[in-house]
């Protein structure tokens, strides 16, 4: 069912239209099926009356359900003209749109300069219907631009698996029209993670550095200690409006002072820290650095977190930047345990695919599985070859019984019709090692153990089929385990002399956050950088240019009918 047909259905409800449709779905208003409808607990009684300019509001707001719902819940009254209370919300608004791009979200998405036109131009109630349904559905793709992210996360890219938690549209227009300060509304949408804060502060210092715009320039140039002149002035005055030097009776003297300013400076911006304002620090501090692959690197990760704002990362999580090949487990805000990683090698049916989910086990001694399309690619050719080749894996049937090599006939077969499974038992070369860490997930991804620790050395430590492998797999398990034992490393190391297969339980279970960040900060708020792998950051940068065009409903103001689909 597409989105246009949910909301008349939802709209038509609301208005209590007798349609067919009505039976079939429950209500989020009472319907009036006949003259023998009757009022539902808690409702007003239903309206037959519905004025033209109501049914025709009614129709235009169908498409967006979050606001059609708000419409029909607030018994279809215009918010955005006809008081005082409006002109401080269409203010609040135009403010809030005029200053996105303090939060990464291109200003252009909303052509301002065209709305407050609209509201120039509203003369009749036609008009007043158009500016209200305009406005509202802006704000509503406002709401979820600042506090959730502007793109559909899979379809810019089918190895983000990440289910972003959408704002209620309904629920946060109401809020704003009953706000003595509609603005304190639209204020509150944006993310507080600390790290999106940093990545929003390296962003403004990119951009503008937050400088007054009265400020003059500071020379092209390299500036040092000893130096003296206009140009030092100008570079001390930027500086003194970032709060990192003093204001000095001899401004325009370079002295060890102004050095330690700049390289204060140069720490934030993430430069090399050695007090000499050279071309890039000028630059930056001019504003004029703000183009470039940091920049850009910076932008995503900000879209990034708002996909994951509203998500409950939970006290206790384990954390992995797929990008930066570590793994981190956070408590209350904090790095308690960090190890290397390796992940899915580049090739597009290996890559590692991001999601969040639910640690449930600490499985000792596993079994591998091998996935089918290692069995059918890599395998079934060998066998095929020789019968006794990859010996260290059993061939099973469908009920888990190993057949033995010799009652196959292995050329029989191809890729799409082999019937068995590959399966390795617990051993010292197990493909998974002593342990492997599981959140049931579609993917069959998870964290284990490897018998190849050699990988761990290299700096680019993208090689795995998709599975995550930790480099140090008992300390994980250690801290994993330590909220349910006092003796974490007893309970693996009982498990493991086994020699059986063994589920430990975690108790609680963890949240696990497999993430993609090529700009990340640090626990000092620098940003760190790191290689884009799977090109996932190219596509999601080219798809927030993209939305940088107005959005439709702006563009149909001056008659443009558009379906773009990144939109």
């Amino acid at each position: 069912m597409s989105g246009n047909t949910r909301g008349v259905q939802v709209i038509t409800r609301l208005l209590g239209a007798v349609t067919a449709a009505v039976t079939s779905f429950s209500l989020v208003t009472p319907a009036i099926a006949g003259p023998e409808a009757t009022t539902a607990p808690g409702y007003p009684a239903p309206r037959l009356d519905f004025t033209a300019e109501e049914r025709a509001l009614a129709g235009v707001v169908a498409a967006n359900p979050g606001v059609a719902r708000f419409y029909g819940e607030n018994g279809r009254q215009m918010i955005w003209s006809g008081s005082a209370e409006a002109t401080a919300r269409q203010e609040a608004l135009f403010d809030a749109l005029s200053k996105a791009g303090a939060h990464g979200v291109p200003v252009s998405r909303y052509d301002v300069a065209r709305l407050k036109r609209a509201v120039a131009e509203t003369r009749t109630s036609a008009d007043r219907l158009r500016l209200e349904t305009v406005l509202s559905q802006v704000f509503a793709a406002y709401v979820q631009d600042v506090s959730t992210g502007i793109l559909n996360p899979g379809a810019v890219d089918s190895g983000i698996k990440r289910a972003v938690p959408r704002k209620n549209v309904a629920n946060v227009l109401s809020d704003f029209a009953a706000a003595p300060d509609p603005g304190q509304t639209l204020a509150a949408l944006v993310p507080t993670d600390s790290r999106y804060l940093a990545l929003e502060d390296a962003m403004r210092r990119m951009t503008d550095g937050g400088m007054p715009a009265d400020l003059p320039e500071v020379p092209a140039g390299t500036w040092r200690i000893g130096m003296q002149g206009p140009a030092v002035a100008a570079l001390r005055a930027r500086l003194v409006a970032l709060g990192l030097a003093a204001d000095v009776p001899e401004p325009d003297v370079f002295d060890q002072g102004l050095a330690l300013a700049v390289m204060a400076y140069q720490k934030k911006a993430g430069l090399p820290e050695d007090g000499v304002a050279g071309p890039k620090t000028v630059n930056r501090l001019n504003g004029k650095a703000g183009a470039g692959p940091h920049l850009n690197a910076i932008l995503v990760a900000m879209e990034r977190m708002r996909w994951m704002n509203g998500l409950d990362l939970g006290e206790r999580y384990v954390w992995v930047n797929l990008t930066e090949y570590n793994a981190r487990i956070i408590e209350n805000g904090q790095e308690v345990f960090k190890t290397r990683t390796v992940v899915g090698s580049t090739d597009d049916d290996r890559r590692t695919p991001e999601f969040s989910d639910m640690m449930e086990y600490v499985v000792v001694n596993p079994r591998w599985n091998v996935p089918r399309s290692i069995t059918i690619k890599e395998y079934l050719p060998r066998l095929q070859a020789n019968r006794n080749a990859v010996s260290q894996l059993d061939v099973v049937d469908s009920r888990g019984r190993v057949i033995p090599r010799s009652q196959i006939d292995f050329g029989r077969y191809t890729a799409s019709n082999f019937p068995y499974r590959m399966r390795q038992k617990p051993s010292d070369d197990n493909a998974l090692g002593i342990v492997k860490f599981i959140f049931p997930n579609p993917w069959n991804i998870y964290l284990h153990d490897t018998p190849t620790k050699s990988l761990f050395g290299n700096n680019v430590r993208a090689y795995s089929h998709g599975c995550i492998r930790v480099a140090d797999p008992r300390d994980l398990a250690a801290v994993l385990l330590s909220k349910q034992t006092p003796n974490p490393e007893a309970m693996f190391n009982k498990a493991l002399a086994t020699g059986r297969e063994t589920y430990l339980h975690l108790e609680p279970e963890v949240p696990v956050h497999l993430v993609y960040f090529t700009a990340f900060p640090n626990d000092a708020g620098q940003i760190q950088y790191f290689s884009d792998i799977y090109g996932r950051d190219a596509r999601i940068y080219a798809a927030l240019q993209a939305a940088a065009k107005p959005l439709p409903v702006i563009r149909q103001l001056d008659g443009v009918e558009t379906a773009d689909a990144t939109d």
